[in-house]
C-alpha cells in the first residue's frame, strides 16, 4: 500500500496541532484506552470507572465483554467516541478453552472446527443485547492449539459481532457431544492486541504519577486500519462543517481507495479532521480536476480549529 500525490504542500499555518504536541485536557478529550479487562465486571462498569478515575463525562467501549471474559477493550474517550462504529466493527481476535461434555479424537475434532472457518449463521445467545435473528458473520481463521482430555484451547480471528459462545455450543452439537465455552479472552480488536493493553490500576497509577499522555493513546491510532486522505488546510473549516471533500482539498492520499469505502481524513499535521464516504475511487481522485471526493460522516476536529 503507498501513497498517490495529487499536488506538493506543506501546512504553513500557525492554527492545529501535531498529536504528540497536545496539551493534556486535549489528549484525553481526543484519546482513547487499551484496557486489559479482568473477569468479573462488566464493559459498561469499565467505562464508567474509567469516567471516574479522568474526571471526565464520556467514555464508551468498541465490541462488548461480557462479564466473563478478559481481555483487550478499547475505550474511546470524550470526543474520540465519534469513532465507535469504526471501533465496533473491527475485527476481533479471541483464544479460550471450548470443554467438550465427552472425550473426542484430535483429528475429528480439527476436521468439525475447520468447518466454521469462513461465513458462519448464527442465532445470538438467550442473554446477548441484539434481536434473537439469524445473522451471517466471517470467521477468518479457527486453530486448535491444544487438546487435553475434554479441554480444547483454541484461537480464533472473527468478524465483529459473531458470538464465540454460540460457537462453543454449535461445536458441541456438531461433534454430538454437547461442548461449553469455559474460558475466553480477546487478545487483538482491530489493530490494537493485548501487547498494548493496560489495567485499570496501571491507568490509576498514572495519573498519581503525572503519565496519562504515555498511558492515553491518541484517536489516530483508531484509523491506522483504513485509508487516509491528506487534506490542504485551506480545506479543513468547510469539511469541519460537514461539507464533502471536493478533489481540490486533496494533497495526498493512500492507493487502493474504492468508491464507498469509509476513508479517514487528516490534516497535514497528522490530526484526523472526519471520517467520511468515498464517493470516488483512488484513480479518479488523482486525475480528476473537479469533483468531490467523500461525503463527510463524522467530524472529530472542533469548528474553528483551522479558520476559514
Amino acid at each position: 500500500m503507498g501513497w498517490l500525490i495529487k499536488k506538493f504542500e506543506a501546512s504553513l499555518t500557525p492554527f492545529g496541532c501535531y498529536p504528540g504536541a497536545r496539551n493534556l485536557e486535549e489528549h484525553i478529550r481526543n484519546g482513547i484506552i487499551i484496557i486489559d479487562k479482568p473477569s468479573g465486571p462488566t464493559s459498561h462498569q469499565v467505562d464508567k470507572w474509567i469516567k471516574e478515575i479522568l474526571g471526565i463525562s464520556k467514555a464508551s467501549h468498541g465490541g462488548t465483554l461480557d462479564p466473563r471474559a478478559s481481555g483487550v477493550l478499547v475505550i474511546a474517550l470524550e470526543n474520540a467516541t465519534k469513532l465507535m462504529p469504526i471501533l465496533l466493527s473491527s475485527k476481533k481476535e479471541y483464544v479460550g478453552i471450548i470443554h467438550l461434555h465427552e472425550e473426542v479424537d484430535k483429528k475429528k475434532l480439527e476436521k468439525a472446527l475447520k468447518s466454521f472457518i469462513g461465513k458462519v449463521k448464527q442465532i445470538p445467545p438467550k442473554k446477548s443485547a441484539v434481536a434473537r435473528k439469524e445473522r451471517e458473520r466471517e470467521v477468518y481463521y479457527l486453530e486448535l492449539l491444544e487438546l487435553k482430555g475434554r479441554n480444547a484451547l483454541f484461537k480464533i480471528g472473527c468478524e465483529a459481532g459473531f458470538y464465540v459462545r454460540r460457537l462453543a455450543d454449535d461445536l458441541g452439537k456438531k461433534l454430538g457431544t454437547g461442548a461449553h465455552l469455559q474460558e475466553l479472552r480477546r487478545t487483538k480488536s482491530g489493530n490494537f492486541s493485548e501487547d498494548s493493553a493496560i489495567t485499570l490500576q496501571d491507568l490509576v497509577d498514572a495519573k498519581e504519577e503525572n503519565r496519562l499522555k504515555e498511558i492515553i493513546k491518541p484517536m489516530e491510532l483508531v484509523v491506522e486500519n483504513i485509508r487516509k486522505i491528506i487534506i490542504s488546510d485551506n480545506a479543513i473549516a468547510n469539511i469541519c462543517n460537514g461539507a464533502p471533500l471536493a478533489v481540490g482539498g486533496i494533497v495526498r492520499f493512500e492507493d487502493n481507495i474504492k468508491e464507498n469505502d469509509i476513508v479517514a481524513m487528516l490534516s497535514l499535521k497528522g490530526e484526523l479532521i472526519a471520517i467520511g464516504k468515498a464517493l470516488m475511487n483512488s484513480e479518479a481522485m488523482l486525475t480528476r480536476k473537479r469533483g468531490l471526493a467523500v461525503k463527510t460522516d463524522r467530524v472529530l476536529m472542533e469548528k474553528g480549529t483551522y479558520p476559514k
